[in-house]
């Protein structure tokens, strides 16, 4: 057997251990020669075109990137928190919050960490469902605003966030709501009891409370439990006497007769 052909393979072997290292220092110069670091405004500003664009992520990218050349930077943070609004006008988001998260954990004393934890909410805020649906992103949005109130009541976010707040916990006793009337018609009575007694613990100052009154003392009619639903109904009319939910509850519950409360108030007293 000729020994040429080996000699020739030894050859093509050793050419490409040769070029191949030339090739990756090649590869390697041209990333070298794409990277430039360049001014911090410009990289900022450039950002900033791309959001009003609504190149999302795009801009996303950019704010990344003057955190990344310039990290100590007082743009630096700036482009922090550009990031997150920019992942919130793209409605994404989980990165959002990701990102405000992370703001938050490095700045706490930022000046603008009243707005992060405000953002932070709305992007729970904006998640809010039917009552149809899970509402565990409606209980995160509500526990969110109330802590922008707590935290910054003198912020110019607290009002808003406070509206918000009640707009979620009354989507919260609306599902509650809806799931009591579908146990009250499939007979499930005590189960209804159950959900009406929540909307009238823990939600108290939202709508459904005078829905729930009177839920209740239907529900205790059927049961025939009178004084309970004597109860029930003395306290709708107390809170609230003119409400369609009373009427329509005094009509119901023969032999009416309400009865004063105790000083720890009239919800209290009906437990």
């Amino acid at each position: 057997m000729s020994i040429i052909p080996h000699l020739r393979i030894i050859a093509a072997v050793f050419a490409l251990a040769v070029v191949l290292p030339l090739l990756g220092g090649c590869a390697g110069d041209d990333t070298k020669d794409n990277y430039k670091e360049r001014p911090v405004e410009e990289l900022y500003n450039d950002a900033m075109d791309l959001l009003k664009d609504e190149s999302y992520d795009k801009a996303a990218k950019a704010f990344d990137e003057v955190e990344r050349q310039h990290p100590y930077s007082v743009w630096a943070t700036k482009a922090q928190l550009m990031a997150a609004y920019t992942h919130y006008e793209h409605n994404k988001f989980d990165d959002a919050i990701n990102s405000l998260d992370r703001f938050i954990q490095l700045h706490p004393g930022h000046k603008d960490v009243a707005y992060a934890y405000y953002l932070k909410a709305l992007c729970y805020y904006e998640q809010i469902a039917d009552i149809g649906r899970d509402q565990k992103v409606t209980a995160n949005a509500l526990k969110s605003l109330q802590e922008v109130v707590d935290r910054f009541p003198a912020s110019k976010y607290a009002r808003d966030a406070k509206l918000k707040a009640d707009l979620a916990r009354d989507h919260l006793a609306g599902k509650e709501m809806a799931v009591g009337r579908w146990y009250e018609e499939q007979g499930q009575y005590l189960a209804a009891i159950n959900r009406y007694r929540v909307v009238v613990d823990n939600y108290q100052t939202t709508t459904h409370v005078p829905e729930a009154l009177h839920r209740l003392a239907e529900c205790y009619e059927t049961l025939g439990l009178q004084d309970e639903a004597q109860k029930v109904v003395a306290v709708l009319g107390y809170n609230y006497p003119g409400d369609e939910w009373y009427s329509d509850s005094y009509k119901l519950v023969k032999g009416l007769a309400p009865q004063k409360p105790d000083d720890s108030g009239w919800f209290s007293w009906l437990w």
